[in-house]
């Protein structure tokens, strides 16, 4: 499918590995100039050559965490008019929330509520400008089940979804539109790193614990940042303009309410 944003100038946060990958490999796939950022240089330039390489699409990198405000203030500089915003950034880890005092609260909420905002703050109202806008919010499976250890990214990215939904409506007759991706289980550094923590925990195996968490898939597998790319790139296409709002779930049926 043609997605119609060919030519398109699209940010992509914690863009250099995982699911932030995914999204940039098939947003420059449909011809889209990506600025990329990410926190590890070498990994950063990594990705963006070999997206260049790949796609011979155009990719701007933007080094830093993305939480900072210096490195808000270099993405501000480099991209002043992007059409496309995909919120992404690490989450706080596995941790008893009797563990978390109130910095480590903070932090979590402001990677991971706050930082989106801010965002979405400077560049909204120049995509309705241009009328055209095209805002994907990665937040996780986690918002609507509960896993524990992750409460502190759930409710603030819980918290992003609530407060984005009265902001989705009132843009989309400009055509910008707010939705987010939930992601469940997909082989990515983040999910391998929990499958070591729980190894360690309970005295088996990474490769054990994947296979247990894989065994309880309806797919019987981990997602792919591939599949998970293809799922943003759409919503971030010209066909996408009556969805906002929303949430979608991709679990491989992971979750099995019906609505």
């Amino acid at each position: 499918m043609e997605l119609g944003i060919s030519g398109k100038s699209a940010i992509i946060c914690a863009g250099s590995r995982g699911l932030g990958r995914g999204c940039a490999e098939h947003l420059a796939d449909a011809g889209c100039t990506i600025f990329l950022n990410g926190r590890n240089e070498e990994v950063l330039l990594k990705t963006a050559l070999e997206i260049e390489e790949r796609t011979e699409a155009k990719v701007i990198t933007v080094l830093g965490d993305i939480s900072q405000k210096k490195t808000q203030e270099q993405l501000f500089h480099v991209c002043p008019d992007p059409d496309i915003l995909v919120n992404n950034n690490g989450g706080p880890p596995f941790r008893d929330f009797r563990e978390l005092d109130r910095e480590k609260i903070i932090d979590g909420v402001t990677q991971n509520m706050i930082t989106p905002i801010e965002l979405i703050q400077h560049y909204i109202d120049g995509m309705a400008d241009r009328g055209f806008g095209r805002i994907v919010n990665i937040t996780s499976s986690s918002v609507l089940s509960a896993i524990p250890g992750l409460d502190l990214s759930s409710g603030a990215r819980a918290g992003l979804t609530s407060f984005l939904a009265g902001v989705a409506r009132p843009m989309v007759a400009k055509n910008v539109t707010i939705n987010q991706i939930l992601p469940g289980k997909f082989d990515t550094d983040r999910i391998r790193g929990s499958l070591s923590f729980a190894a360690e925990k309970k005295g088996t195996s990474a490769e054990q614990e994947a296979n247990e968490s894989m065994a309880g898939i309806p797919a019987k597998r981990f997602g792919t940042p591939d599949e998970f790319g293809a799922l943003c790139a759409f919503l971030c296409s010209a066909h996408a303009g009556y969805l906002t709002g929303q949430n979608f779930l991709i679990d491989g049926g992971l979750n099995p309410n019906a609505f």
